[in-house]
C-alpha cells in the first residue's frame, strides 16, 4: 500500500465537507425526486451531484484508486484500493427537511477497511477513523459508551424498503429489543446511527438488507472507538452480507442472543 493514509483521510474529509455544503444548500427542496428499488427508496439530483463532486475531488488527487458509489456504481474495478461512498445517507429525511442525514466515505484496500469519514453537515460534525489510530469527532478522540446492560441501552435500527412486502423479521426484532432496552430509534440513516455509537450517544444498532456504502465507514469508526461490529451470527462483517450488529461491545452478546432467539 503506497497511499498515505493521513493524506487520504484529509482528502476524504475535504470531499465530505464540500459535498455537505451542497446538501445544506438544498435540504428540504430538491427539484427532482425519483424512485430506485421501491416507492420509498428515493434519489434526487442532489444525491447524484454530491457523488460527482466527491468523485472529482478524490479522483484528481488519487487517480489510481477505484470508486464504488451508491449512485454511479463501480469505476476502475480492478484497482486494489477503492473508495466506498454514500453521498447522502438518509435521502428521505433530506427530502423532507428532517435534519438527519450524512455523507459517508471509506477507503478499502484488498478487503481491509483503512479509513472512514462520516460527516453530518447540519451539525458540522466530522467523524473520522484510520485503522489502528482511534476514532475522532472534529479532531477530538471519541469512545463508545460504558453501559453494560441491554436494559439500560438506547438502540437504533432501520427497516429496508422490502418491509412493505414483508414486515417480518423487522417487527419481531423491533418488539423484542423495545421490550429489553430503554428504547429503539429509527433515525433513517445508518451512517449517523453508527457514528452515534462511536461517540457514546447510543449503545447498539442492528439491521439487515444493508449496502456496502451504508456500513463501510461506520464499521471502522465503531471499532476504532472501542466498539464491536459483526454479522448477526457474530462473525466478522462482510460488506456484501447486508447484515450488521454494532455495539459498544458490552451488550453485543445480549444483542446477538435476542436476534437469534426472536421468532421471525
Amino acid at each position: 500500500m503506497t497511499l498515505s493514509l493521513t493524506r487520504c483521510a484529509r482528502l476524504a474529509a475535504r470531499a465530505a465537507r464540500e459535498a455537505g455544503s451542497l446538501l445544506v444548500a438544498s435540504v428540504g427542496r430538491p427539484k427532482q425526486i425519483r424512485t430506485k428499488r421501491s416507492a420509498v427508496d428515493l434519489v434526487t439530483e442532489v444525491d447524484r451531484a454530491a457523488e460527482r463532486l466527491i468523485h472529482r475531488i478524490l479522483y484528481r488527487a488519487e487517480p489510481s484508486v477505484g470508486f464504488f458509489g451508491e449512485e454511479q456504481g463501480r469505476r476502475r474495478r480492478h484497482a486494489p484500493s477503492r473508495w466506498i461512498v454514500d453521498p447522502i445517507d438518509g435521502t428521505l429525511n433530506f427530502i423532507h427537511g428532517l435534519p438527519l442525514f450524512g455523507v459517508s466515505i471509506a477507503l478499502e484496500h484488498r478487503g481491509m477497511m483503512l479509513l472512514g469519514v462520516i460527516y453530518d453537515p447540519l451539525r458540522r460534525e466530522l467523524f473520522s477513523a484510520i485503522a489502528g489510530r482511534g476514532a475522532f469527532l472534529n479532531g477530538r478522540r471519541i469512545r463508545v459508551s460504558r453501559t453494560a446492560a441491554l436494559s439500560q441501552s438506547l438502540l437504533s435500527t432501520g427497516f429496508a424498503s422490502k418491509f412493505r412486502r414483508d414486515s417480518q423479521p423487522y417487527l419481531g426484532w423491533f418488539e423484542a429489543f423495545q421490550r429489553r432496552s430503554q428504547g429503539v430509534r429509527r433515525l433513517g440513516t445508518t451512517v449517523l446511527s453508527l457514528a452515534a455509537i462511536a461517540a457514546g450517544r447510543m449503545e447498539g444498532f442492528y439491521e439487515q438488507d444493508l449496502w456496502p456504502w451504508d456500513i463501510a465507514a461506520g464499521n471502522l469508526l465503531v471499532q476504532e472507538a472501542g466498539g464491536v461490529v459483526s454479522g448477526f451470527d457474530g462473525r466478522p462483517v462482510r460488506l456484501t452480507q447486508g447484515k450488521l450488529v454494532a455495539s459498544n461491545g458490552r451488550i453485543h452478546a445480549a444483542m446477538l442472543a435476542v436476534l437469534s432467539k426472536t421468532r421471525t
